[in-house]
């Protein structure tokens, strides 16, 4: 009876998120249509919460952990050239297999494609007994890469579907993200000397939960304001659905193949595992309404994205845990 407690406690606390993205859709759509001055209102407030996301998301990324790198240079090197090579080139040709007659929604599932997680697949991984203390090591490479990158792989990969010139984006992050970079610091070394391990870490966790709800109303707002643009592509998003679902089959089949390539022990593999199948969608989702504004299509793409991925890594997760006693890879 325990166990079975246990277990629909742990699956809902995956699908749970996808359901509070799925209710900031609801009402976001609601409030749109049948009061539209309002939800106009709502969507012109946006800047406030991208502000507030983007120094929540810096504020809980462990920066000190970059000194363990040292410790496992190998696995990193694979997860990095994985997540930022292999990964963006998969989600290119994915996107553009379904989605290259629509180029807006292209260019929303190119950018979830191309940009790792830096937060929740940590907890992911911890539910799959994997190696937590390496995962914490990748996250700020992650967040430093993907945000550096970010200019590059726009024009790389968007085909001039829109108008972008990387300058012009190079600045807007600066103004934007180095600001609530620098305050996130400060606040994280601040409460780290203030407080003791025990507590700072419980501050870490609620700032880490505060996001998904942040993120929840971002999303409430993006709907909120652009309803209309949004229902007359809805026959289209269902293609979207289908990539973003190829795109999982794809890339867990991938960290099979490099698991079994390199020999990894379990830990690391679910690691691999978890950082290959999470995506950064709330940060990129602040980015490219600031890089790309009134593009609601493509912030729709990045939106479904995250709305099949909980769920995706929740499965993942008993996927990963039931081979765990057959695995035989890594000599451990």
């Amino acid at each position: 009876m325990l166990n079975l407690q246990s277990l629909i406690q742990r699956l809902f606390s995956g699908v749970s998120t996808s359901i509070i993205l799925i209710f900031g859709i609801v009402i976001g759509a609601l409030l749109g249509y049948f009061t539209p001055v309002f939800g106009e209102r709502l969507s012109n407030q946006v800047d406030y919460t991208l502000l507030t996301l983007v120094t929540l998301l810096f504020f809980g990324v462990r920066f000190d952990a970059l000194f363990q790198v040292v410790k496992d240079l190998r696995f990193l090197t694979v997860a990095v050239l994985t997540n930022f090579v292999a990964i963006p080139l998969f989600g290119y040709g994915i996107a553009a297999l379904f989605l290259s007659a629509h180029p807006l929604l292209f260019i929303g599932l190119v950018i979830y494609f191309m940009s790792p997680c830096t937060d929740w697949f940590l907890s992911f991984t911890r539910l799959s007994k994997g190696n937590v203390a390496l995962g914490t090591a990748l996250i700020p490479i992650n967040m430093v890469l993907q945000l550096l990158l970010y200019p590059f792989y726009l024009q790389l990969f968007t085909q001039n579907s829109v108008q972008i010139e990387a300058s012009t984006i190079g600045n807007t992050l600066l103004q934007w993200f180095l600001l609530p970079l620098l305050l996130a610091l400060i606040a994280h070394q601040v409460f780290h000397r203030l407080l003791s391990p025990t507590v700072f870490e419980r501050v870490l966790n609620v700032a880490d939960n505060a996001t998904l709800w942040v993120t929840a109303f971002l999303v409430l707002q993006l709907f909120a304001g652009n309803i209309s643009v949004t229902v007359a592509h809805l026959s289209v998003f269902v293609w979207v659905l289908v990539a973003v679902f190829f795109f999982f089959v794809i890339i867990f089949l991938l960290g099979e193949g490099l698991s079994y390539l390199f020999q990894l022990c379990y830990p690391e593999r679910a690691l691999l595992s978890m950082t290959m199948a999470s995506r950064n969608a709330p940060l990129m989702l602040a980015i490219t309404m600031v890089a790309l504004p009134d593009q609601p299509l493509i912030y729709a793409a990045l939106v479904i994205g995250m709305l099949i991925e909980i769920p995706h890594l929740t499965m993942l997760r008993y996927v990963l845990l039931s081979t765990r006693n057959r695995y035989k890879f890594g000599a451990c």
